[in-house]
């Protein structure tokens, strides 16, 4: 493999590692190359974007490379984030976001082998979100992030705590994930409801029921 093909490789093998970065160690013995000459090409890559003036730039973190933004853009990143469009939510996020509300604190590998797909992109918007954040990290090879809602979860779904998540009628099964998705997120994009404005249609269509009852009674 040539130098630029190797540190093309390269990068890219920081950009799919995420959040959770790749150690040279690991990348050396993926890209079958020595593993000071891959540490050397990782910190010409680490340059070059600095050089480049580019949007972003590669760290070392904990002894694993991982993709970041420049420090001095965080101002435009909170203004997308905090911008009408930021209510928007895929319905992969949805799913994981029900996923992570359920059952955490819980790592990205558990997320994925609940939903069958890789959760790299749910997960990076739901941070980005401030839906969801690290929680610590998880007792097991490789110490992988454990993640959590936040306050601001609480907040957008107008819960009290996550003890107040709504249960699913189905308990057990396959079909159980997509209850708890329905009725978490059940007409969230298209009108932006907190569980308090569901509650409310609840009662209001549970009141309407009963007037309809006295009505044929009375007939």
């Amino acid at each position: 493999m040539d130098y630029s093909t190797l540190k093309s490789v390269l990068e890219g093998l920081v950009f799919v590692s995420g959040d959770e970065g790749i150690s040279a160690k690991t990348a050396a013995e993926v890209v079958e190359t020595d593993l000071e000459v891959v540490k050397d090409v990782l910190k010409d890559l680490q340059k070059e974007l600095v050089k480049k003036n580019r949007g972003i730039r590669i760290v070392e973190v904990a002894g694993s490379y991982r993709l970041t933004t420049v420090v001095t853009h965080a101002p435009y990143f909170e203004k997308l984030a905090y911008s009408p469009t930021r209510s928007a939510l895929s319905q992969a996020a949805l799913e994981t976001l029900s996923i992570i509300a359920y059952r955490q604190p819980i790592t990205r590998v558990e997320i994925e082998e609940i939903r069958g797909v890789k959760a790299d992109r749910p997960l990076h918007n739901l941070v980005n979100k401030d839906l969801i954040e690290e929680k610590g990290r998880a007792d097991a090879l490789g110490r992988p992030i454990l993640y959590g809602t936040t306050k601001s979860f609480l907040d957008y779904f107008g819960l009290a705590s996550i003890a107040s998540l709504p249960e699913p009628s189905v308990s057990e099964g396959d079909d159980e994930m997509e209850e708890r998705t329905k009725m978490l997120f059940d007409r969230i994009e298209g009108r932006q409801l907190t569980m308090q404005d569901m509650d409310r249609e609840l009662d209001a269509e549970s009141d309407a029921d009963s007037e309809l009852e006295l009505e044929l009674e009375s007939n």
